[in-house]
């Protein structure tokens, strides 16, 4: 039996993700580059109206967020199905190897399969090797021959003017 559970964000762990998002932005590298505010996070994630931009689970230990899931549905042209775009996974350092980090993955291929969506993807940064080996070890594929691109900042604006 497991001394965590995994259930889905509410308004209130708004600061424990904003703290979370900050915590992953660290750890990859780019403390300065988390900016999102609580407030965004609200709108996106619990908006007056309309639906959600983005869905949050959260893993709580002993009363404490301490890890997250942030994901939205995808859709793939090929297989005419949806499915989850894996944004953010992240578990604090002091919490891993608890089980926590496989537990968020489970449920989100548990989404997948109960709503008959055909697939659960994400990126990883390519010198995160204790993230590849985890993922891996959960039967997950690289797609070595894709390359992820980015349009954003003053290039987004330029494009969009062009």
């Amino acid at each position: 039996m497991s001394d965590f559970e995994i259930r889905e964000a509410s308004a209130s762990d708004v600061p424990d993700l904003i703290r979370l998002v900050q915590g992953l932005a660290a750890y990859e590298k780019e403390p300065d580059a988390a900016t999102a505010t609580p407030e965004q996070f609200h709108e996106a994630l619990f908006p007056a109206q309309g639906d959600p931009t983005a869905y949050a689970l959260v893993g709580v230990r002993e009363g404490a967020v301490v890890a997250m899931a942030i994901w939205f549905r995808s859709f793939s042209t090929w297989t005419g199905q949806a499915g989850i775009w894996l944004e953010d996974l992240f578990v604090e350092p002091e919490q891993r190897g608890l089980g926590i980090g496989k537990a968020l993955l489970r449920r989100l291929a548990a989404i997948c399969v109960e709503r008959g969506w055909t697939r659960l993807e994400w990126t990883v940064l390519d010198w995160n090797t204790p993230s590849i080996e985890f993922y891996r070890a959960h039967g997950a594929d690289p797609l070595d021959e894709w390359t992820t691109f980015r349009v954003d900042g003053p290039a987004l604006s330029v494009l969009a003017a062009t």
